[in-house]
């Protein structure tokens, strides 16, 4: 028997004619697409949008927020934190940009982590979350925008650079004054010989103690869709629930009994002095304990990383000033620079911004986030800057020279010291 013909095949040149003219009609008929979605009148397309939430949205992550959410490819649609409070102040902040009630809300942050339209995540939680968090988001297949200090300790400092290399996924950490004109052209004057062969590189700390966030008395622990409080300790060592510790910026900040203040402005002032040293894929290999108010590291090349508290220009926050055989310069969060000589500036003229503002840095995130390049304070980066601000912290608390190994990672010789590159973590939070 023949195989019957399929129906379509037998249409008439007539009927063919006919269909073909009717679908022309619909065709050419006019179609209503708003502009908004061919990305017209500065208007950016949902396909080219990175679609954002928000983890831990306190005080700088509110500030942070307010850089993310005027950027025209960003659309912001979830935020998770512990405090039922701060989950309804983003939320409303959110909706009222939009003009919608779009904005989710979740108290556990895997929840939103677990969505797969999200591409990327703003990490603000206090310093105690921030790796754990970033390297969960990265296994998450996240992006992030990390606020500092990024780790606790010189194992989780590892531990998030290798993943984000494992992963691919884009890191920036939130040392923003990588991207601020000023820092960034001193900075390229020490890296590229233009102070001649550098000698040294000065960064200022917020202090040479080491700290820990201690044990405070026990109060009443609120319901936990109002504060988790076991869920905003995570990683660290459980303690009773105290309202005073719920500052979450200063909540183990200075990754538990080491760190302190050279951790807290050294995620800035030091890391700035590792670009400027072209030290990004490295660290110090000698650190000293405090004389006169200073902590002096060695590089293997011989440039010294003091950090110090006194005896800078009046430029304002976070000063750096860097070194070298035939010139100096230094700057600071006023937004100037002072040089050795005006020659220097070989008739550059280098913009002035005051105020540390992130913009800048959120928009660099932004755009390696689309061409999958590296930003500016990327993952490596940050892990190098951190380990000499803990390194230094060892050296503090221990009160003498330690010596680090650059590649087997651990103090020469020293027990004690080894001991402090890491900490007990509590489950389930394990790297």
């Amino acid at each position: 028997m023949a195989e019957r013909i399929p129906t379509v095949s037998r249409f008439s040149r007539r009927r063919f004619l006919a269909t073909a003219a009717q679908a022309g009609a619909v065709l050419m008929a006019p179609q209503v697409i708003p502009g908004v979605a061919l990305g017209r009148d500065g208007a950016v397309a949902p396909s080219e949008r990175i679609v954002v939430g928000g983890i831990g949205i306190g005080g700088r992550g509110t500030y942070d927020l307010t850089c993310f959410l005027p950027q025209p490819d960003v659309q912001f649609v979830a935020v998770a934190d512990v405090k039922a409070a701060r989950r309804a102040a983003i939320k409303k902040m959110t909706d009222e940009k939009y003009g919608n009630s779009d904005c989710k809300t979740y108290r556990d942050f895997r929840e939103l982590l677990a969505r797969d339209d999200i591409d990327a995540v703003l990490i603000a939680t206090g310093p105690n979350w921030h790796a754990t968090a970033s390297i969960a988001a990265a296994r998450a297949g996240k992006d992030m925008y990390c606020e500092k200090p990024c780790t606790k300790n010189i194992m989780q400092s590892l531990a998030l650079a290798e993943t984000m290399r494992r992963t691919g996924r884009v890191f920036q950490a939130g040392t923003q004054r990588r991207n601020l004109p000023h820092f960034a052209f001193a900075c390229e004057l020490a890296r590229t010989g233009k102070l001649g062969k550098l000698k040294a590189v000065h960064a200022h700390p917020a202090g040479m103690k080491t700290v820990s966030s201690g044990w405070l008395p026990a109060e009443s622990e609120p319901p936990k869709e109002e504060i988790d409080w076991d869920l905003y300790l995570g990683p660290a060592a459980w303690r009773p629930f105290n309202r005073r510790l719920l500052d979450g910026f200063n909540f183990e900040k200075g990754g538990g009994m080491v760190g302190g203040g050279v951790l807290e402005w050294g995620s800035h002032c030091v890391d700035l002095c590792q670009w400027a040293a072209g030290a990004d894929n490295t660290a110090p290999i000698e650190y000293n304990p405090p004389v006169d108010g200073r902590v002096t590291e060695k590089y293997a090349n011989g440039v010294e990383l003091v950090i110090r508290e006194d005896g800078w220009l009046p430029l304002g926050s976070c000063p750096v000033r860097f070194e070298g055989e035939t010139g100096w310069v230094e700057a600071g969060d006023c937004g100037k620079i002072v040089l050795s000589s005006p020659e220097l500036l070989a008739g550059r003229k280098v913009a002035e911004i005051g105020g540390y503002p992130a913009t800048f840095h959120v928009r660099d995130f932004l755009n390696c986030v689309k061409t999958r390049s590296q930003p500016k304070a990327n993952a490596e980066a940050a892990c190098w800057s951190h380990i000499a601000c803990h390194a230094a912290g060892i050296a503090i608390f221990l009160n003498r020279q330690v010596k680090f190994d650059l590649a087997k990672h651990e103090f020469i010789g020293d027990e004690q010291a080894n001991r402090l590159r890491s900490e007990a973590i509590r489950a389930p939070w394990r790297i």
